[in-house]
């Protein structure tokens, strides 16, 4: 196996750890300011407009911050009632298909994401309540859009490299 192309997955992955942490926190605080806003719309009957805003806003980021951890930790749905059936070639074979795709779905969000981000930063324009610089909701999104391509690339080049065997799943 080649230990080049595997101590780089090793790095990717330990950044993929620590995106899917970030990802782990902007949920936190998301929790966090929800349960102000309901407090305060509910309890003090003062709705806060800046909650809806800013949770919404942060959707964009904390959906992909988990996709190459996910990947990672081989934790997409999937179903392998039909490839399980198969000979481990055969399998490989699928398994190669399915991280194209993967990998062909990451590029095309990760252009869109980087391309949202700087078009958003070159217009200057920024949140409608909030009054903050769009491009930082964009950013940490089209990030891990843009990490999430480079893990699937890696582990498709590792797949097609490495030989069919009775164990692959």
């Amino acid at each position: 196996m080649d230990k080049g192309l595997d101590r780089l997955i090793g790095g990717v992955e330990r950044a993929v750890v620590w995106l899917a942490g970030a990802g782990a926190v902007i949920v936190l605080v998301q929790m966090a300011w929800i349960s102000y806003g309901v407090f305060v719309r509910y309890g003090l009957g003062k709705p806060d407009r800046l909650v809806t805003e800013a949770t919404a806003l942060l959707l964009f980021p904390v959906a992909f911050t988990g996709l190459a951890y996910a990947m990672r930790e081989d934790a997409f749905p999937k179903v392998t009632m039909a490839t399980d059936r198969l000979r481990p070639g055969m399998r490989k074979v699928f398994d190669v298909i399915n991280h194209f795709l993967m990998l062909g779905v990451g590029l095309f969000f990760a252009y869109a994401g980087v391309s949202a981000t700087i078009r958003s930063f070159n217009s200057g324009v920024a949140s409608e309540i909030l009054h903050w610089p769009r491009y930082l909701f964009w950013a940490p999104g089209a990030f891990a859009l843009v990490l999430f391509s480079l893990y699937a690339g890696l582990r498709l080049i590792r797949l097609i490299r490495t030989p069919a065997t009775s164990g692959d799943v």
